[in-house]
């Protein structure tokens, strides 16, 4: 029995109840069900992976007009990472979910203590296209997003996180430093703090493990960018 099964049952009459009463109440009931059917694959056979080696640790440069790195474009200490997702959607009974809405799945940044203040634009994370005939879809697409995030990515389906996997190796960072949804000059001095201290992840945007001459590019061309 599926989820969708059990919210489906219907008890007999109950004593005093009218016939007009019990079908109001099957239509209530079913009603129910087909809402909780969404959450319901979210519990048990969805999954989702990357691309990217194992240990491989890719980045991702995003910019809030989506004139960032595809996911195929990643970034590892040694070079370009294919970091594309795939999410296999199913429902609790693993039987795939054909043609659910792509808006209806995105990336989010795992919520961990300072580990940064990644930003979606709205719409800016969610899957390059509906589920196909065996419940797949991708994120190949570069995202509208700022700020950056050292913790790791969900796939997130009708609000709910994948529970079935576990969260995704793949990290955020941006020219639009301070997250606020545009990059612009308030992020330049973030820029040059970090560029004349310690290592700080979130101005390595060029990613190779030090934020230097290499990581300039990106910062200038992404000085303008806002979410659309």
């Amino acid at each position: 029995m599926t989820c969708c099964d059990r919210l489906q049952t219907v008890h007999p009459i109950a004593s005093g109840w009218t016939k007009s009463k019990a079908v109001f109440a099957i239509i209530l009931v079913i009603g129910v069900a087909m809402a909780g059917a969404v959450d319901a694959q979210n519990l048990y056979c969805c999954t989702a992976n990357t691309a990217a080696p194992a240990g491989s640790a890719p980045v991702l440069y995003n910019l809030p007009n989506g004139g960032g790195a595809a996911l195929t474009q990643a970034r590892s200490v040694s070079g370009i990472v294919d970091a594309t997702i795939t999410l296999y959607l199913r429902t609790d009974d693993c039987v795939p979910v054909v043609n659910f809405t792509a808006t209806d799945m995105w990336l989010e940044k795992e919520v961990v203590a300072s580990t940064g203040n990644f930003a979606a634009c709205l719409s800016g994370t969610t899957a390059d296209a509906n589920t196909d005939a065996v419940g797949v879809t991708t994120w190949t697409a570069p995202l509208r997003a700022g700020g950056w995030s050292t913790s790791r990515t969900l796939v997130v389906v009708a609000g709910a996180a994948l529970i079935a996997s576990a969260p995704l190796d793949l990290r955020h960072n941006s020219a639009d430093l301070n997250g606020d949804g545009v990059a612009n000059l308030a992020d330049i001095p973030l820029f040059a703090g970090d560029y004349l201290g310690p290592y700080a992840f979130r101005s390595d945007l060029w990613f190779d493990g030090a934020v230097d001459l290499s990581d300039i590019p990106r910062l200038a061309g992404g000085i303008g960018a806002v979410c659309q």
